[in-house]
């Protein structure tokens, strides 16, 4: 299984913050805002991982980065000249996919919740082995601003419609989606819209039409965040600090996702905790690599 990240585009709804930097590699709290997409791939067991953004912002990814080593991953990069759509990442990592399934998520989207890794070992082992894609629902309350899911008998998805002035749901689809191996294929079909974008909501409705889709609702006890707008990059900052000072830790922390994985061994950690020894983030490393905090593997290793 590989798996992209997009971190392209403008980030015009954030400007001015925006001007100079790329919006995923602005702060959410305590760690740049790639970190938690990058996190998620890492507990769905993804190592393989492509990060595509602008011509302008990629060396500031690399700069921040490296070669994912430090996470215990191998990361590629990719430039996209021109947004067009979130289809588009398939065609641009077509080499990078190859015969592989891929997972998609956005660079500007949080993740949490306790049941969340098991949810993405089924996505991977859908794709995987039973040739079917997984899309991500959540409720929210105005759902004529989002890609709203038709949803018929057992959750089963039978439509996609993107911001419906009559939804039939109160179901969006979030940023996340795992895909088999044939999704380059199917991406290449994907004709563009009258935005002039080639959709991911085109490319979703192809495999829910051949009923080779699977829904996850992502109900109670989940969160999920898009960090678009200042107001919701300033909600998402938020949330991470009530999450973290309430239970005490850090939540989607690279290097500790790649010590439970054992993708990188106590010794790595530390160092990786000593050069940030004057903060609470390496703190937090070093209490990892010293089974202070026993409870973080269930986080990872949930059934």
């Amino acid at each position: 299984m590989k798996g992209i990240i997009l971190a392209g585009g403008s980030g015009s709804r954030l400007y001015p913050l925006t001007f100079v930097t790329s919006k995923q590699l602005l702060p959410v709290y305590d760690k740049p805002m790639i970190y938690y997409p990058l996190s998620v791939l890492m507990m769905a067991k993804i190592r393989d991982i492509l990060i595509i953004s602008t011509p302008t912002d990629l060396p500031r990814f690399k700069a921040l980065l490296g070669d994912g080593s430090k996470f215990g991953v191998h990361l590629s990069y990719a430039k996209q000249d021109k947004p067009e759509g979130l289809a588009q990442a398939f065609v641009i990592g077509e080499k990078f996919i190859g015969k592989d399934a891929c997972a998609l998520i956005l660079g500007d989207n949080i993740f949490y919740g306790s049941g969340l890794v098991a949810h993405l070992t089924h996505s991977v082992n859908r794709a995987e082995r039973h040739n079917r894609s997984t899309i991500y629902g959540y409720y929210v309350k105005d759902p004529t601003r989002y890609g709203v899911i038709e949803i018929g008998e057992h959750d089963t998805p039978l439509n996609i419609e993107e911001k419906p002035t009559h939804p039939k749901s109160n179901y969006c689809v979030t940023g996340l989606y795992f895909y088999p191996s044939d999704v380059v294929k199917m991406a290449k079909k994907v004709k563009k819209s009258k935005r002039g974008e080639y959709e991911i909501t085109a490319l979703n409705n192809m495999y829910i039409n051949a009923k080779r889709t699977h829904l996850t609702l992502l109900g109670r006890g989940y969160s999920w965040l898009d960090t678009g707008t200042p107001d919701a990059l300033n909600d998402a900052s938020d949330y991470v600090k009530m999450i973290e000072e309430h239970q005490g830790i850090k939540m989607m922390c690279p290097e500790e996702i790649a010590y439970i994985n054992k993708w990188i061994n106590k010794k790595t950690l530390i160092e990786i905790a000593k050069s940030m020894s004057k903060n609470d983030y390496g703190e937090h490393l070093m209490n990892v690599a010293k089974g202070k905090i026993l409870y973080a593997s269930s986080i990872i290793n949930e059934k």
